[in-house]
């Protein structure tokens, strides 16, 4: 079999001591944060309640600063929450809130990730929106007196978009990557979809996050490096924790010989330390995040995180018998299929080649 396998002391190794001094910073504020969570979930007295409640409040607040001023120096990670106006500030924190709560429904949860990856997709293409325009006509039901036409203003993203490639990851990035191959259909005059390459890669979960491993297992991935080479490589995935899985993926492509136009990586929620490893590890890589967040656990799950989020979009799998993607869009039901239907006929022509 063959297996391309990166360890979590090389991710390190690309970190800075400076990198270093800050995450140690933040997981010191992290601590203090537990030690509120405890106390919120023993106490039964209102007036201890509501002074953890403050001390949470204060060090959540001390931790969004904290993140600002090591993002601020980094360009290539840009977090909605940080650079957007204020006024749109409220609508995020409210859909990661639904993301985060253990009561939101799969099919709640799968509306909320639609949503996000939607406000993903303009917060990275600002710069295109608010430029040259095309003209949409479309045809109405209306036809009395006679058939009548809508135009609508589009964004002309065309030269942006056009030499996309949607990369897919890891189960739970299926679903997202086919809505920002969507969002791209429709906001292209040409009704571009983007092609897609599947890469299947796991960590291994019996270790921890001090030496994680995480492995590209080739003999079950589908892509052609030639049709990857001077192109812009797309990736989405819900969770960026350690960042294991994309360095890993990046540093084979570019071994073997490809050269991507340009990295974009698309999460609703990215830990600081998985953001820090990527940009410190690639080249010409830029990470866009609803969300940021502070710390990991021994696991390498984000913290406080959402959990798992392939098992909320997708539901979980027995340990014996995972599916694989077709299985995954079979199990999305018509309604899906029907909405991403250009999508998965090239999901379909990458796996079968057909």
């Amino acid at each position: 079999m063959a297996k391309i396998i990166l360890g979590a002391a090389d991710l390190d190794g690309f970190l800075t001591e400076e990198d270093k001094s800050s995450l140690a910073r933040m997981d010191s504020l992290y601590a203090g944060a537990a030690q509120a969570f405890e106390a919120l979930s023993a106490s039964q007295n209102e007036a201890r309640l509501k002074a953890e409640k403050e001390k949470l409040i204060a060090l959540y607040e001390t931790m969004g600063e904290l993140m600002q001023e090591i993002t601020r120096a980094e360009p290539a990670i840009q977090v909605y929450s940080f650079v957007t106006p204020r006024e749109n500030h409220g609508q995020a924190s409210r859909l990661i809130a639904k993301l985060r709560d253990i009561r939101t429904p799969n099919p709640e949860f799968v509306y909320y990730i639609q949503r996000a990856y939607e406000m993903l997709f303009n917060f990275a293409y600002t710069e295109a929106i608010n430029a040259s325009k095309n003209h949409l006509i479309v045809k109405t039901p209306v036809s009395v007196p006679v058939q009548n036409y809508a135009v609508h203003k589009i964004p002309d993203v065309d030269r942006i978009i056009e030499n996309s490639v949607m990369c897919v990851m890891l189960r739970g990035a299926l679903l997202p990557s086919m809505i920002m191959s969507k969002e791209m259909q429709e906001y292209s005059s040409t009704g571009y979809v983007t092609p897609f390459a599947l890469f299947r890669i796991k960590r291994d979960d019996r270790k921890k996050e001090r030496d994680m491993e995480y492995i590209l297992d080739l003999d079950k991935s589908y892509f052609k490096t030639e049709e990857l080479d001077g192109k812009d490589l797309v990736f989405a995935d819900p969770m960026n924790a350690t960042g294991g899985s994309l360095v890993t993926v990046i540093k084979y492509l570019l071994d073997k010989g490809v050269r991507p136009r340009s990295i974009k990586f698309f999460n609703v929620i990215s830990a600081l330390k998985g953001s820090l490893r990527i940009i410190r590890a690639l080249e010409n890589v830029q990470i866009y995040t609803l969300w940021m967040d502070p710390a990991l656990n021994e696991a390498a799950y984000i913290l406080p995180g959402l959990g798992d989020a392939g098992d909320r979009i997708n539901g979980s799998d027995p340990e014996d018998s995972p599916r694989n993607m077709i299985q995954l869009i079979a199990d999305y039901g018509s309604g899906m299929a029907g909405l991403y239907r250009a999508q998965l006929r090239r999901i379909e022509k990458t796996v079968l080649g057909a």
